[in-house]
């Protein structure tokens, strides 16, 4: 059965791996990893606002977690919004980097992130600084984003800010049940 991704999927998995770390219980200490992902989505919708005017997106990205905690990556999709703005930029790609750590049973990250469209054109830019922190206790986590600047072109709309609620409940067999508010 083929499974289909799309961007609140793809949130709520990174919500997700976020929690699986944070709970990680091995008696070793935890290894390095270098992982990657592409995909193709029926549509690219992020923070309820579509990114791909209703069609389908072509994503992918890479992502290195050292056992420290620490981690950084990159995170790219076709757009179409911003030429609704007078841009010229098809393509988004993230670059991020934060620090996993946990006290007892909660789980902490912390981090940066970097929307960038290359050619935007639009006055002001489109491309956005966030700084981030999430909480996770079982299977709920509770992120916090605040941008750092005009969020995604927006005039006067410094220091945006977005809160998250998303559980995880593993189904077995590949699936998982994810609400998210």
């Amino acid at each position: 059965m083929k499974k289909i991704v799309t961007p609140l999927m793809l949130a709520m998995s990174l919500a997700a791996a976020g929690s699986a770390f944070a709970q990680a219980a091995a008696p070793a200490e935890p290894e390095s990893s270098l992982s990657f992902n592409a995909g193709a989505v029926n549509e690219y919708r992020y923070r309820g606002i579509s990114q791909s005017r209703l069609q389908p997106a072509l994503q992918g990205g890479a992502d290195y977690a050292d056992k420290s905690g620490a981690y950084i990556g990159v995170w790219g999709s076709s757009i179409k919004w911003i030429k609704d703005g007078g841009g010229k930029s098809n393509t988004e790609v993230d670059i991020y980097g934060g620090y996993k750590f946990t006290v007892g049973e909660v789980g902490y990250d912390l981090g940066f992130l970097r929307y960038e469209y290359s050619n935007n054109a639009l006055t002001p830019s489109a491309n956005t600084n966030e700084l981030y922190g999430a909480v996770t206790v079982g299977p709920v986590t509770a992120k916090y984003s605040q941008s750092t600047g005009n969020l995604f072109g927006f005039a006067g709309s410094k220091g945006s800010s977005y809160l998250d609620l998303t559980a995880n409940y593993d189904l077995g067999e590949g699936y998982s049940f994810a609400p998210h508010i």
